[in-house]
């Protein structure tokens, strides 16, 4: 068994029990989608290797990763009032 990180502090990101909240947005999200279609098992098979998946993705790259590649594509607006385009590669002065 590999040993379980729990937060410890302000900055952790926000967990539900024993998952941390971005592991299970692809369980829920194909459990709602399993519903839909009246597939449930099927697609409650594929959350959870979705899940599993990016648990390995996340646990192999630095904290913060899909954050700065969720700006990097455009994916993520930020709370700032001016922040630079992302997809500009250069900067002039």
């Amino acid at each position: 068994m590999h040993p379980l990180a729990l937060p410890h502090g302000v900055d952790d990101p926000p967990s539900l029990l024993l998952w941390r909240l971005d592991e299970l947005i692809p369980l829920v999200l194909m459990l709602v989608i399993g519903m839909l279609s009246d597939r449930l098992l099927i697609f409650l098979a594929l959350g959870l290797g979705l899940s599993r998946l990016y648990g390995r993705f996340r646990d192999s790259r630095p904290d913060g990763f899909t954050l700065h590649w969720g700006y990097w594509h455009g994916l993520v607006p930020l709370k700032a009032r001016r922040c630079p385009n992302p997809f500009t590669r250069r900067f002039q002065p």
